[in-house]
This record gives structure tokens, C-alpha cells and sequence, in this order.
């Protein structure tokens, strides 16, 4: 669905990443892209955000724009899963290592009156729209988890992950859809993903394979949440099994990690069917495992 988007005269400081420089005179670039993880609501067809600038935290404590970015420009986040991205910009900055990155969004904030043709929006199966709202403390920005280093006289391919299963909340008290960004940082030549094939799927289900960094996953993640919350908020990432029973895991640092294994039933209740731990992730390589529900 093509829209017009409008800049709004207020939109939030997100995607915050902490950082730290070398000023050292040299120069190198970042190839940054967005990514998203799968939302596990098949009601929501579309969640799109509009990005109007991008910034990096420098020494001092200062905030630098990058001038190349070619703004505002639209995603919908729903396009960019298993794998998938899109080129932000390569943006030319000095060496160094960061972990600071602040995207300003075009959002229409919580108790700063209705917008009519947000930035941010959420489209459903029958085709109606609703805003994304952030609320308005929300101005000081979000952080993430993660680094990288530009190389002088080099570049770095980083990937911001966008996971609006965590991202994408409603509210129960206002029937309202709220923006809580969670991010994660990527440096693409030091991440691997896991991928593999679901047998052995109950009747009436839809699988969700969460990822969760080994030893890490507790019981109670899968209990209900409490208000504007996710199940299972520690997961790394996420993926809902395909109609060929298919699920892809991607933007994974290496490391090991542990598979939960769930059960969306009658699209309702959720069950853990299993956990799967000690799953091996290596650099640039895909981990192949394939599930038999019936074996865990």
C-alpha cells in the first residue's frame, strides 16, 4: 500500500545505540541496513515506520547527523524478515568503535492529538489502519545491544534488527498500538543464522521457534505478560514456521544457543512444546537443525 507520508512536528529520537570514538583523523564507512524479526500476530499485515534522519554519538557527547542519508524514507518491516534487509546508506564517518545510533522517526506521540497520516502505522488483514504510537516520555530515546568498528580506510556492514514481535505492543487500557523499540546490532561478517525444517506439527498450530543466548531461557517467559509486555522477552530472535514447515533464524552472533520450541493453538493459547539447548552458531555459516515435534 503506497502512502503519502507527512513529517510531523514532533518524532522520537529511537534506535539508540551508546558510543565511544577514536578521533584519531582517519576515516573509514558504514554500510548500515534494517532487518526485522517476524511479529507472531497473523491479524497485523504491515508495520511501517519512516526514518527522517540518522545520527551517531561521538566523543564529547556529541550527536553527528549523517548528511548522505536520503530522508525521509519508508519501511514496511513486515518485508524485511528471514534473512532480508534493506541499505539504509554508506555513510562516510571516522574510525573508531561505536555503539551509539539514534534514528529519528516520523511517530505520533501518546497525548499529542490524533495524527491522520502518521509515519508509523500498523495495516491490518481487513485492510484498516491504525497509528503506532510512542509514548511521550519515550522522547529521550532506546538503546540496543551491540558494537562495531569502523576500519580506517575501510568499511563495516551493520544490520539494525527491528524485532516487532517485542517492538509492537497494544495497549489494553487504551486500545491503542505503542511503539517499544528493541534493536539489535549486527556486524553482518560475524553473524550465521539457524534454519531447518518442522515435522510432526499438531493439528490446528502455528510453531514459533524463539532463539535464546545458551542458559539464559526461564519457565516464566511463557507466561502471560503483563500490560504493554511480550512473552518470552528475552529471546534473541524469532521465527514462525512456514506453510512448508520451513523456519530461518538470521542475524545470529556466533556463540550457542538454545531453541524454545512453542504452539500457537487456534490462534489463542501457548504452549512450550520443548527446548532444544547447545545449538552451535559459527561466523558467515548456517547451522541446519531440523525439529520432530514428537522427539522432544
Amino acid at each position: 500500500m503506497k502512502r503519502i507520508i507527512t513529517i510531523i512536528a514532533v518524532v522520537l529520537p529511537f534506535f539508540i545505540f551508546t558510543a565511544c570514538q577514536k578521533d584519531n583523523g582517519t576515516r573509514g564507512t558504514i554500510n548500515l541496513s534494517i532487518t526485522d524479526s517476524p511479529i507472531d500476530n497473523d491479524g497485523i499485515t504491515g508495520v511501517f515506520i519512516t526514518v527522517t534522519e540518522i545520527e551517531y554519538h561521538t566523543s564529547g557527547n556529541n550527536w553527528k547527523k549523517f548528511e548522505d542519508y536520503d530522508s525521509p524514507r519508508s519501511f514496511n518491516l513486515l518485508d524485511l524478515q528471514r534473512g532480508e534487509s534493506e541499505l539504509l546508506g554508506s555513510f562516510d564517518m571516522e574510525s573508531g568503535t561505536y555503539t551509539q545510533i539514534r534514528f529519528i522517526l516520523d511517530a505520533p506521540v501518546i497525548g499529542i492529538g490524533q495524527n491522520s497520516d502518521p509515519g508509523c502505522y500498523l495495516e491490518f488483514k481487513d485492510g484498516s489502519i491504525k497509528n503506532l504510537y510512542v509514548s511521550s516520555g519515550a522522547q529521550t530515546g532506546y538503546k540496543t545491544v551491540g558494537s562495531f568498528t569502523v576500519p580506517i580506510n575501510g568499511s563495516v556492514d551493520v544490520t539494525a534488527d527491528f524485532d516487532v514481535r517485542k517492538s509492537v505492543v497494544a495497549s489494553g487500557v487504551t486500545g491503542m498500538y505503542i511503539l517499544k523499540p528493541t534493536i539489535r546490532l549486527v556486524v553482518e561478517n560475524q553473524a550465521g543464522q539457524i534454519a531447518g525444517t518442522v515435522s510432526g506439527i499438531p493439528a490446528n498450530s502455528q510453531i514459533v521457534v524463539y532463539t535464546y543466548e545458551n542458559g539464559t531461557y526461564e519457565n516464566a517467559e511463557a507466561n502471560d505478560p503483563a500490560e504493554e509486555q511480550t512473552r518470552f522477552p528475552h529471546a534473541v530472535s524469532s521465527d514462525m514456521v512456514d506453510e512448508s514447515g520451513d523456519y530461518y533464524l538470521a542475524y545470529l552472533a556466533a556463540g550457542v544457543y538454545d531453541l524454545v520450541i512453542t504452539a500457537i493453538t487456534d490462534g489463542a493459547s501457548i504452549e512450550v512444546l520443548g527446548v532444544i539447548e547447545n545449538v552451535p552458531v559459527e561466523s558467515k555459516e548456517t547451522t541446519r537443525l531440523d525439529i520432530n515435534i514428537s522427539d522432544l
